[in-house]
């Protein structure tokens, strides 16, 4: 069963869709998935629990939820919560495929910190943020959680930064390439430029009724090619091909050149740290 809502702010796919376009065929494609390593952390967290609830908040095309139903088959519901209407309508596709039979799946279109929908009588028992927390209303989101959330349930809070932020020489000159075209500060859609949070993620989890914390790092080693690497940069904020206009055909043929340079046998090497912060509510049952 898939149902589906929208959430109080009007203008909240607006949003979606200004950071990071009609990108959705190429976010599933070619956005690196979460680490096996990461998804049994998360599975264990409802080890014991007969009929999970997820809550997956910035889901884009539901990554999390597909990989964790891999290992958790008797996930009882999952809601997913996105600004961006072409991707949750792409993760509802992608989950009818995924999802058991018993499993319901409810998209909520809105920020994440105006979700209020839940199945009856339960909250979630997992409530994830994956790549995404940076974009949103972060003490407002953990708010909502603790409102929402049952009284055991574990706060994940992950990501690996992006191409962006990546420290190699064939970054390096990507980088280089793209503000050449777009400017020397990071693109962010419709917001202009991409604004680093205040405080850490740490803190923001330490003020909040999550305050129980566990950092988790997993070291991911990814082969990217010419071609990936291009097809990820459309489904940036920082690199979508509505900011380029008219220019992003020679950007990519740009790009394409560069990225050969620096390819050894076609690879392009990438050294990550996948980071996943753990939060409970004081107390809770472990």
């Amino acid at each position: 069963m898939t149902t589906c809502s929208a959430g109080p702010a009007a203008d909240s796919a607006a949003f979606g869709e200004a950071l990071f376009g009609t990108t959705t065929a190429e976010y599933a494609r070619y956005r690196p998935g979460v680490p096996d390593a990461a998804v049994r952390l998360l599975a264990a967290t409802l080890h014991g629990v007969p009929a999970p609830v997820l809550l997956d908040l910035g889901t884009g095309t539901a990554q999390v939820p597909r990989a964790l139903l891999s290992v958790v088959p008797r996930l009882a519901h999952v809601d997913l919560v996105d600004v961006n209407q072409a991707m949750l309508a792409q993760a509802v596709a992608e989950l009818k495929e995924a999802v058991p039979g018993a499993c319901s799946v409810s998209a909520y279109v809105g920020e994440a910190h105006t979700f209020t929908s839940q199945p009856p009588g339960r909250g979630p028992d997992l409530i994830t943020c994956c790549r995404a927390f940076h974009w949103m209303d972060r003490a407002a989101v953990l708010e909502m959680a603790e409102r929402v959330a049952a009284p055991h349930a574990t706060v994940a809070v992950m990501g690996d930064g992006s191409l962006w932020t990546h420290d190699a020489e064939w970054t390096g000159a990507l980088r280089e390439l793209i503000q050449t075209y777009l400017g020397p500060d990071r693109r962010a859609g419709t917001r202009g430029s991409y604004a680093t949070p205040g405080r850490t993620y740490e803190d923001d989890l330490a003020a909040s009724p999550f305050s129980e914390l566990r950092e988790h790092r997993f070291p991911v080693a990814r082969a990217w090619t010419p071609k990936t690497v291009v097809g990820y940069l459309r489904s940036t904020s920082f690199a979508r091909p509505e900011l380029f206009a008219d220019r992003h055909e020679a950007f990519e043929a740009e790009a394409r050149q560069l990225l050969d340079v620096h390819a050894k046998n076609g690879v392009l090497r990438e050294e990550a740290v996948f980071t996943v912060l753990m939060a409970r509510q004081p107390g809770s049952s472990s």
